[in-house]
């Protein structure tokens, strides 16, 4: 019985000058945004994960290390090794950082609302709505700009916590698939572990995104370059990178459903 071929991703890597644009463009939007909004600074929570990591050297680049102000925020399931990564790269770009322990604050909404404990999708949201209040009470202490760090993969399926980590003022990889991340990330020098290493928002112990999503990352790229952003039917998206047409429509159903996360809230019709 012969093995069956390895799939190939689908490779929607930049070249180099267009590569080098975006960058550009990338640390532009930043310090614009700064000016605009006449803040002084400006505020990143850092997980010590590859789109945090981009985000803050990109956000150095833009601003100077002086003014960014990295917040590593762990909570009880965060991996000691993530943590310990982010106040690595944070000392590594001379920035600024805290380190605030999330539990405390966790724990006092489960204890007023004890029926909610264990309801792990809860808590895991109430861990990234705490991370958030905790960035905007320190960037409106100090006149600065909240920076998210999500990429597009993540924001077209609704991977991200509504008003949680999505609660940003501006989010400079918003337009990047996680590919564009990867090779924006090694363009920056940052460290290959870093780069390699398994995705997770850390809301529950054990947790990895492709495991939660249900899908590789560089395959979720391909059927959102082609499928989604793309022109093609999910019955020729399938054909086209070798995958089963229900796992194409089925993320086209989450883009959908997640459609309110990308918007402000609905309202009624003027009458």
């Amino acid at each position: 019985m012969t093995e069956p071929d390895t799939i190939e991703p689908l490779d929607l890597r930049f070249s180099q000058a267009e590569l080098a644009d975006r960058r550009d463009s990338i640390v532009e939007f930043i310090q614009t945004s700064v000016d605009d909004a006449g803040a002084d600074r400006a505020v990143l929570g850092l997980s010590g994960g590859i789109d945090s990591t981009t985000t803050a050297t990109l956000a150095v680049e833009a601003l100077g290390a002086d003014a960014l102000h990295a917040l590593v925020l762990p909570g009880e399931v965060s991996d000691p090794e993530h943590m310990s990564d982010a106040e690595r790269v944070a000392t590594e770009l001379g920035v600024e950082y805290d380190v605030v322990e999330i539990n405390p604050f966790v724990d006092l909404l489960l204890d007023t609302f004890g029926e909610v404990e264990g309801d792990y999708r809860a808590v895991g949201n109430a861990r990234a709505r705490t991370r958030a209040v905790i960035n905007y009470l320190v960037a409106n202490h100090e006149d600065g700009l909240v920076i998210g760090t999500g990429n597009r993969t993540e924001a077209m399926v609704g991977y991200f916590t509504k008003f949680g980590d999505g609660a940003v003022d501006v989010n400079p990889l918003g337009n990047l698939y996680k590919q564009h991340v990867r090779q924006l990330a090694r363009s920056l020098g940052v460290a290959e572990e870093l780069v390699t290493k398994t995705p997770t928002a850390g809301l529950w112990a054990g947790q990895t995104d492709e495991e939660e999503l249900g899908i590789d990352y560089d395959t979720l790229d391909a059927i959102l370059a082609l499928h989604v952003d793309g022109p093609l039917s999910a019955t020729a998206t399938s054909r086209a990178i070798e995958v089963d047409e229900e796992t194409v429509e089925r993320i086209g159903d989450l883009v959908r459903a997640s459609q309110h996360k990308r918007t402000p809230p609905a309202t009624p019709p003027r009458s």
